[in-house]
């Protein structure tokens, strides 16, 4: 119950009768109170308890408002970036359908599964991640020679077998140019490097929804309700607590929360540099938009040498057998291939995907992710600057600091829940960390790593498969030891601290590492199978 709420809520005589009878010197003795001050008084014991649950649901709304904000934040972007790459892969399919019908007419359109299987595969890797990018792109490029072979060799009769063997000479051969090589490298880079991105979106969201749901100790709710409504039954119903006041409480009531810090920024850190690579190198919109044309040149580049190609491959694999007589002319007159590529014009390309483009989404989400860092440490300054929880920093002498209308004399402790032995307002046990609290931590480091390998350019779900009995590969294996990698960033303030002292500023008392080391480790391979 706020100031506002109780001259017009059910507890109006309570109210008025408390600031009358105090101001009179009229309030009666307060043994009977349990956690507010028991000098003159006039709360009963039922109002003790009824401002107790208040004050706890009053922390709780405050708290969740804070969360709920930066929440929704996480998801609008995370549903925004999803729109967008799905549709920028439709647009990217229809696209190449499009030229490919009008360059190839018929001949594409009796080899078209080819194609939509390659879109097929970009879409499941996205949605699934249980694709590995390099092998599906090389099959492609191997079924596309099989295709092309037989069109440019139509007056032969091949085999399986022998379709086999030719393409056994792909990467010997480069009958497709340079463009397999490098349309690999771009999508490879670049569609990791974009789901990762938006599962990183994801699991932030989903951190700060799980973290958001509070639900105070018997300590903090004790503590909470002699900061926020104890006054009035001293009959200082406008007076507002103290802002170090209300600080010490928040810190201890947020301890846990407040373990998180060092991670979130590590991993804020690890999507703002994904963010630049999506920027740069891997944006997968510079990548799928042109994915027709590059396509189309290595299918000109085979035709332009299939004759040196072929003649390689009757040497490599032995001479063909020639068709009937009768089969060769019309063999030859249904699949002739003389389609020749048509100039591109940029105009007519689909605009963009979702309505927007990639570096509008990049540039918004980075913004979103600075505003983001420390976020975890400055909750319970957050809180306090709630107007309905404290007074401002201006107003030192007339606030409440627990025991009546002065200055809050007593330091304000540090975040985090190793800080917390010394707090003077809230007792906190700070042997037991939160087990949700360290399941999000685990969370965070997983997709850190994950974002730690997209950065440099490596499939990140297939390594998390191939490699999951080793311990090594994404999102393991670098947790506690020095990673041989290009990813280097300055993780926060941090930076440059001992193990111990890392461990003392994310809330984890030197004696306790080996415990929860080993929880980690657990925690770890839950969490490796739940972001997947």
């Amino acid at each position: 119950m706020r100031e506002g709420e109780c001259l017009t809520g059910s507890w109006t005589n309570w109210c008025f009768t408390s600031t009358v009878l105090w101001e009179a010197g009229l309030g009666r003795p307060g043994d009977h109170l349990k956690i507010c001050p028991q000098g003159s008084t006039c709360c009963s014991q039922e109002m003790e308890e009824k401002y107790s649950l208040q004050s706890k649901d009053d922390f709780k709304s405050v708290v969740s408002e804070q969360c709920n904000h930066l929440q929704a934040v996480f998801a609008s972007r995370y549903k925004k970036f999803d729109e967008f790459f799905k549709e920028l892969l439709e647009n990217a399919e229809k696209s190449l359908n499009d030229m490919f019908v009008k360059t190839y007419g018929h001949l594409y359109m009796q080899n078209s599964e080819l194609f939509k299987d390659l879109f097929v595969e970009l879409k499941r890797y996205y949605v699934v991640g249980n694709v590995n990018l390099e092998e599906m792109l090389n099959d492609f490029w191997a079924r596309l020679l099989e295709r092309m072979f037989r069109l440019v060799n139509s007056q032969y009769h091949f085999t399986d077998e022998y379709l086999e063997c030719v393409s056994k000479y792909t990467e010997q051969l480069k009958p497709f140019g340079d463009v397999p090589r490098k349309l690999k490298l771009q999508v490879t880079r670049a569609f990791v490097a974009a789901r990762t991105f938006a599962q990183g979106l994801a699991v932030a969201g989903d951190v700060v929804s799980k973290v958001s749901v509070v639900n105070p100790t018997a300590q903090c709710t004790h503590a909470l309700l002699k900061m926020i409504y104890c006054s009035h039954c001293r009959g200082l119903v406008t007076v507002k607590p103290c802002y170090n006041y209300c600080s010490n409480i928040m810190r201890g009531c947020l301890a846990n929360q407040g373990d998180l810090d060092f991670e979130w920024n590590n991993f804020i850190d690890a999507m703002l540099m994904v963010a630049e690579r999506l920027e740069g190198p891997f944006n997968i919109e510079s990548v799928m938009d042109p994915i027709d044309v590059k396509i189309s040149d290595a299918i000109m580049n085979m035709q332009d040498n299939s004759v040196q190609v072929s003649q390689k491959v009757f040497q490599g694999c032995g001479p063909p057998k020639p068709l009937p007589a009768g089969r060769i002319s019309r063999s030859i007159s249904e699949s002739a291939f003389s389609a020749r590529f048509r100039p591109h014009h940029p105009e007519e390309r689909p605009t963009t995907a979702a309505g927007t483009s990639l570096d509008r989404l990049v540039t918004d989400v980075k913004e979103k992710l600075k505003q983001a860092k420390k976020f975890w440490s400055s909750l319970p300054s957050n809180v306090c600057n709630d107007e309905r929880m404290a007074a401002g920093n201006g107003n030192e002498d007339d606030c409440w600091n627990g025991k009546g209308k002065s200055r809050y004399l007593f330091a304000v402790t540090g975040n985090g829940l190793a800080n917390q032995g010394n707090n003077p307002e809230v007792q906190v046990d700070t042997s037991k960390p939160d087990i949700l609290i360290l399941r999000q931590i685990m969370a965070l480091r997983v997709m850190t790593s994950k974002m730690k390998n997209a950065y440099n350019g490596n499939d990140v779900d297939f390594f998390d498969n191939s490699d999951e009995s080793s311990g090594e590969g994404s999102g393991s294996g670098c947790e506690y030891q020095q990673c041989p990698s290009e990813f280097d960033y300055n993780a926060t303030d941090h930076a440059g601290k001992s193990a111990n002292e890392k461990a003392d500023s994310a809330g984890v008392r030197p004696g306790a590492q080996a415990y929860l080391l080993t929880a980690f480790c657990i925690l770890f391979l839950v969490m490796q199978r739940e972001w997947r």
